[in-house]
């Protein structure tokens, strides 16, 4: 039974504006089993962030995760899946309920939040997708979203 960490990460210049996600799946003792980065087009910072959430968790359940630590550097997000924020904005909704759903997929996890100086990677990832516009990493780009299982292009 797979456990992994999830570094993910999201970002745009401009509030809203370019956007992307960047995510980092690795194992609990370090070492990177895939990453990615997606450009999004225009979009808010929130946004960005719960896309590369959902990207990331997609890609994990994908490869059997039992135990999955999140940690991610946006402390609404964080606050909003470990409950002590409700999710305010119409446009965050569907996004925070897929990711509820996903996590019902996994059968253990925990949700905190890191600094960004311990997201390095994963920040790194949505600004090279941002300055390519275009897909980064390793990661299969068939997982990229759809309407099967949630768009990431929101």
């Amino acid at each position: 039974m797979p456990a992994f960490v999830l570094n993910s990460d999201g970002g745009s210049r401009g509030n809203p504006g370019p956007a992307a996600a960047g995510f980092v799946l690795s194992t609990p003792e370090g070492e990177v089993v895939c990453r990615g980065g997606k450009y999004l087009g225009e979009t808010t910072n929130n946004v960005a962030e719960y896309e590369a959430l959902l990207w990331g968790l997609r890609t994990a359940i994908a490869r059997g995760a039992s135990d999955l630590t999140l940690r991610l550097d946006s402390e609404l997000v964080v606050k909003q899946l470990n409950g002590q924020y409700r999710v305010k904005h119409e446009n965050m909704k569907p996004l925070y309920q897929q990711a509820v759903t996903l996590l019902t997929k996994v059968p253990k996890y925990r949700v905190v939040h890191v600094r960004r100086e311990h997201n390095k990677l994963a920040d790194e990832l949505a600004n090279q997708a941002m300055d390519c516009r275009g897909v980064v990493g390793d990661v299969d780009e068939s997982n990229l979203g759809g309407p099967e299982q949630g768009t990431l292009f929101g």
